[in-house]
């Protein structure tokens, strides 16, 4: 019925019904139909038809007062939706971590920046999960699934997560020689993971039937990856991190592994966006970016250096 109203709405604005026709490339026929089966629901006669003179009955003067506004208001709506929808420029609001994005993934905010120049990138960095729900935010970059079934979310990658310490601290204090020995050792624990579940990887290839639970006793607690991995590379003890933020320190052989036949659970990578809106093509367009950048590297689909 909508439709048929937004017709009459047209037909009066262009005081026409062939007019109105040509506007909305439809047949004349067609209009008139419309517009009959439009009066026949509402019980009246709209519009006075005549060669000579448009006029609207008074009941049609009534309708029309009604429903012009809201008519454009959707179509202004609609104009705004498409081209939302279709086109790659504007404002675009994420939220991602601050560890990994001025770390493994500031190539892949870089590089987006650099091809698509109309898309106006407002990045909102932070190690605190931020409520999505809050403010126009178009999507985010999350580690683990989310459990918010307000949220659309799909899964881009994985990082490993191992255990490390430095050299020097491992030549003073020795190698530990399973976990239980790890009680014998200086602990640094980022608070965000106080319980350590590891799987028995021996020789690279994962046991999926032993798992390990243990609750660490650290000597320090730290609320920031990047100060932990900081402490660890100064000597101050063991620690469990994600390979994406030790990659460098590995390769340079500034942070070794730690019991290297256990792994730590890995941390899936997901984009996510608000469900009950309309996802824009800039969202798209960096959604995908997101997830062929993720896919091209190795340590961001769980590898281990």
């Amino acid at each position: 019925m909508f439709d048929d109203i937004s017709l009459f709405i047209r037909i009066v604005q262009k005081r026409s019904l062939a007019a109105a026709a040509l506007d909305l490339n439809l047949p004349a026929a067609t209009v008139s139909r419309r517009l009959k089966k439009l009066e026949d629901k509402l019980g009246c006669q709209l519009l006075h038809r005549s060669a000579r003179k448009f006029s609207l009955t008074a009941e049609g003067e009534v309708y029309y007062r009604a429903y012009a506004d809201l008519v454009q208001q959707f179509e202004a709506i609609s104009r705004n939706l498409s081209a939302d929808v279709h086109q790659l420029n504007g404002k675009l609001t994420v939220l991602a971590p601050t560890n990994a994005s001025v770390g493994i993934l500031q190539p892949m905010w870089s590089e987006f920046i650099r091809l698509y120049p109309e898309i106006q990138l407002n990045l909102f960095l932070s190690n605190q999960t931020k409520d999505i729900h809050q403010g126009q935010v178009d999507m985010a970059l999350r580690v683990g699934p989310q459990e918010d079934s307000l949220l659309f979310q799909k899964k881009l990658g994985s990082v490993a997560t191992i255990l490390v310490a430095s050299p020097d601290y491992l030549a003073d204090q020795g190698e530990p020689d399973g976990l239980n020995a790890l009680e014998e050792h200086r602990i640094i624990l980022v608070n965000t993971v106080p319980l350590w579940k590891l799987q028995y990887c021996p020789d690279g290839y994962s046991d999926k039937h032993r798992w390990e639970e243990i609750r660490p006793q650290a000597t320090t607690i730290i609320d920031d990856i990047g100060l932990a991995s900081q402490l660890a590379r100064d000597g101050h003890g063991i620690v469990l991190l994600p390979v994406s933020e030790i990659e460098m320190e590995l390769s340079e052989g500034a942070l070794v592994r730690v019991l290297p036949e256990w792994q730590g659970a890995k941390r899936e990578i997901f984009a996510v966006w608000p469900t009950g809106r309309l996802l824009s093509a800039k969202a798209r367009c960096l959604r995908g970016f997101m997830q062929n950048f993720i896919a091209r590297n190795s340590v961001l689909q769980g590898a281990i250096l």
